[in-house]
């Protein structure tokens, strides 16, 4: 296939309406669908297990091997802000995600600004 091939208008919102039809297909059917599924069962607990190994997965490869300007901080920076961020994340009475991602973004900025190349 030729990337260098240039779309006309006429295709572009034919791809555009497709897009929006097969999302909005798909998303109907799942709320037509979900008065009858069973939250609790088996098969959603698996699925809920599957998600949290990939989404753990994905997490550790990030720190381990990165990709991108990621990979210009070295790994003890990176296991570093890790740390901190869980500690800010599990500190206090509940948990809180949203200061946690923040102070993450904020020490990892502050790393490249002042240390990075």
């Amino acid at each position: 296939m030729n990337p260098n091939i240039a779309l006309d208008t006429t295709q572009l919102w034919i791809a555009l309406i497709s897009a929006c039809v097969g999302t909005y297909f798909c998303r109907s059917v799942g709320v037509f669908l979900s008065g009858r599924v069973d939250q609790n069962s088996e098969f959603f607990l698996w699925l809920t297990s599957v998600t949290y190994a990939m989404v753990a997965a994905m997490t550790a490869r990030m720190i381990i091997l990165p990709v991108g300007l990621l990979s210009t901080v070295p790994l003890y920076v990176r296991l570093a802000v890790c740390a901190v961020t869980i500690a800010v994340m599990v500190s206090g009475s509940k948990r809180r995600l949203g200061p946690a991602l923040l102070v993450g973004i904020f020490c990892l900025v502050f790393y490249e600004s002042y240390f990075g190349v």
